[in-house]
């Protein structure tokens, strides 16, 4: 059963789970878990996709439960008129705030741009980041005799595939358990010392005005396990500031 976050007439939102798949994909024949498949079931209606989170990354995803509002709601998605808010825990100390305003080559969809020209120019991509917490820990990491992690609240301003991954490993700051743009090692170290076992990446809040009523709406996603574990080792569970973060039965969704 998955997470439900909010439901209406018009739209849902679930808490995905880091791991699952938004629907079917050739590229991945042998998985049996899809949001889209399991909701579907689970509300025993049709559900339409808005936008995606990759494979490793939990968080709030929205879905329409009509072809024409999940139509509205990707718009809102395509001219960047709602919020979203990410937090992830990344190597090293990361500390105040910055709009970071750094372009990424293009990386086509293996399925969606197979056709296109593979030398488009490097898009524009804006994500605004604020460090919150920083932690020491006495465990070896790499050739240094201490690991670090920073919890990183992070906006992004564009669309960009793995926007938040391709950013914070330029900062030299990359997620914890990114095995495509982090660090290898550390990932290794954070799953065998503190059972880190995943993309540190969560989709905590994601704030729009809804398509139908337009009243703004604010969806919320609480943490896994693995998540509130971390959070324990690394003494950051009293971060009373982060209701997203810290609400220990799932998640919130306003209208306010």
């Amino acid at each position: 059963m998955l997470e439900i976050l909010h439901k209406d007439s018009w739209l849902v939102a679930v808490n995905k789970p880091s791991g699952w798949l938004v629907h079917r994909s050739w590229l991945d024949r042998h998985e049996t878990r899809f949001i889209m498949q399991t909701l579907r079931d689970q509300l025993g209606q049709h559900v339409y996709t808005v936008h995606r989170l990759d494979r490793p990354t939990s968080g709030v995803l929205l879905l329409g439960l009509s072809a024409e509002v999940a139509r509205l709601l990707s718009q809102q998605f395509e001219h960047h008129q709602l919020q979203k808010t990410y937090h992830a825990v990344v190597r090293g100390w990361l500390e105040g705030e910055q709009t970071l305003e750094y372009a990424l080559s293009w990386q086509p969809d293996k399925i969606a741009d197979k056709l296109s020209q593979p030398d488009k120019a490097a898009q524009a991509a804006v994500t605004h980041w604020r460090g919150l917490a920083t932690v020491e820990l006495p465990v070896p990491g790499g050739r240094y005799p201490t690991t670090r992690y920073s919890l990183v609240e992070m906006q992004p301003q564009t669309g960009r595939k793995h926007q938040l991954r391709r950013h914070m490993s330029h900062l030299r700051h990359p997620i914890i358990g990114d095995s495509k743009h982090g660090d290898l090692k550390q990932n290794r170290n954070a799953a065998e010392q503190f059972d880190i076992n995943r993309l540190m990446l969560h989709a905590s809040e994601l704030r729009l005005t809804h398509p139908v009523t337009g009243e703004p709406l604010i969806l919320r996603a609480g943490l896994d396990e693995v998540w509130q574990g971390a959070l324990r080792r690394f003494g950051w569970q009293q971060l009373a500031y982060l209701p997203a973060l810290t609400s220990g039965d799932g998640a919130l969704a306003d209208t306010i």
